[in-house]
């Protein structure tokens, strides 16, 4: 499956920093790091979840953002949010 990774940490702080650094650290160790924050690539199923796990074990929920979106086919898609946060393409759907 084709998964594209995008996220917004929140570096307001000194943990935001640290946040966002292992943040990039894991996605790297996935998908290819496309911008500052985008990552995509193609990765197993089992990797995926591995991933969001990693991920999510290092964000914060409320005040950072992660979107990941699945492509089986790369028609057809699944867009899932992880976060708790407004969704940023509410206006789009």
């Amino acid at each position: 499956m084709w998964v594209i990774l995008v996220y917004d940490i929140s570096t307001e702080d000194k943990e935001g920093q640290k946040r966002l650094n292992k943040a990039r650290k894991i996605a790297r160790k996935y998908l290819l790091h496309v911008q500052k924050s985008v990552f995509e690539g193609s990765i197993r199923p089992s990797a995926l979840e591995r991933l969001k796990a990693e991920m999510l074990s290092i964000i914060d929920r409320r005040k950072d953002s992660l979107i990941i979106y699945s492509f089986d086919d790369m028609v057809n898609y699944k867009r899932e949010i992880l976060t708790e946060g407004e969704d940023p393409a509410s206006n789009i759907f």
